[in-house]
């Protein structure tokens, strides 16, 4: 069955099935049509209550939302299941338990319709969806992968042919948001509520360091930051007012470190293309201030529409159409990687 597959090709849509974390996205993608429908369905009204995401939780609202999504979105796409071509799930990393019940349903659908299946990389889904556009960013580029689980600078050759540039040592910036919003009393999800109380903050009224920018190199490092916004916030009055301005003034210290190391990224590798993807990638100051230096140093910068910057199953529909027809699928066994590099995935 394997061989013949691989001799097949991609004959159909992909259905791709995102549910690495609280979300559980359904796409269907054509490589004629382009993305012909997708759906989410958001856990957070359930995790707010307790802060974070419980991952036990997460897992069984996935099972309860996934099937009734894969139904709604056929259906918007004016599709029958088994007009399907192929199915991509997202294998990793994300939470094993979240991860194996999009692996188990989509290997099992893929069996039952006798078509292939492929693993996605979640960071390379990420990482394509400003594929998704109508001007799509041709590689080499490089790529700036920023979430509440990851910020790091990759180099991309082509597709699947990635060089990590710079990681992060501790917290990630979606994660430096977070973490800032909760230690501020602000609603769940944190960072987003603190990027918007950030719009009224004074200018100048807070200065925070810049981490590592005082030294050559592209790794991040974000929890000196947060210690440094805790002992503001602890010392100041805690006025709505300085609330907002500690907020501006976390926001542009991480918004800047994240520019300043796109420009290191950009001027080491040559590339004149960058691309921002994940759900740090929805900010508007980061996207701002990151145009604004593309035009005055001749580099040109490529943003996901928001709705594709937090998890979704677009950019797996797409990520796992590309490699479906490059003739790379699974085999039998179901397996999900919690902790997946992703400058292991072969080439396209």
């Amino acid at each position: 069955m394997d061989q013949d597959f691989a001799k097949a090709g991609l004959s159909g849509p992909v259905l791709g099935v995102e549910t690495s974390c609280d979300e559980t996205g359904v796409a269907v993608y054509d490589a004629g049509r382009g993305l012909l429908a997708h759906t989410l369905y958001s856990q957070i009204r359930m995790h707010a209550d307790y802060g974070g995401v419980v991952p036990e939780l997460a897992s069984r609202d996935h099972v309860r939302k996934l099937l009734p999504l894969v139904r709604e979105t056929l259906s918007r796409a004016d599709l029958k299941v088994a007009d399907l071509g192929g199915v991509a799930y997202t294998a990793g990393p994300g939470l094993v338990g979240a991860l194996l019940v999009g692996a188990t349903a989509s290997r099992a659908l893929a069996w039952a319709l006798g078509v292939p299946a492929i693993a996605v990389h979640h960071m390379e889904g990420h990482l394509l969806a400003p594929l998704l556009e109508a001007d799509p960013p041709q590689p080499p580029f490089v790529a700036l992968l920023v979430s509440g689980g990851h910020s790091m600078l990759i180099e991309v050759a082509a597709i699947g042919r990635y060089r990590l540039l710079g990681d992060t040592f501790d917290d990630a910036a979606g994660e430096a948001f977070d973490k800032t919003a909760k230690l501020m009393d602000l609603p769940y999800p944190g960072g987003p509520a603190l990027a918007k109380l950030a719009e009224q903050g004074r200018p100048g009224a807070f200065r925070f360091s810049r981490p590592m920018t005082d030294r050559p190199g592209l790794d991040f490092s974000f929890s000196g930051l947060k210690t440094q916004v805790l002992l503001a916030w602890q010392a100041s009055d805690r006025s709505e007012q300085t609330k907002a301005d500690v907020a501006r003034a976390f926001e542009e210290a991480i918004v800047e470190t994240l520019a300043i190391k796109c420009r290191r990224a950009l001027a080491a590798t040559g590339a004149k293309s960058l691309v921002v993807a994940g759900g740090v990638g929805a900010n508007r100051r980061l996207r701002a201030q990151l145009a604004e230096a593309g035009s005055r140093e001749g580099f040109r910068t490529y943003f996901p529409r928001p709705e594709f910057c937090t998890d979704n199953g677009a950019m797996i529909a797409l990520a796992g159409s590309l490699r479906l027809a490059a003739g790379q699928h699974e085999a039998p066994a179901i397996t999900v990687q919690p902790r997946w590099a992703l400058e292991a995935l072969p080439a396209v």
